[in-house]
């Protein structure tokens, strides 16, 4: 049952790692852009390294999770 609530887990910080990097995509992507304000780069290159903690926590969970349903 646990190896069960371990490979969910796993799913579930996978996914959520992946919704992170997509965003932190899209903020590098609008804080690169010449045509935007300066409040608006700033604000999304903060935004940027915020998803990429985030991701960087979700895939760091997702390999404890992947290890634990191994075991």
């Amino acid at each position: 049952m646990e190896t069960i609530k371990n490979a969910a887990n796993y799913v579930s910080e996978s996914v959520q790692g992946g919704g992170a990097q997509a965003s932190k995509e899209a903020n590098k992507q609008v804080a690169k852009d010449g045509d935007a304000n300066l409040s608006t780069r700033a604000s999304a290159a903060k935004d940027a390294v915020s998803d990429k903690i985030d991701q960087t926590s979700h895939e760091t969970k997702a390999d404890v999770h992947k290890e634990s349903a191994k075991h």
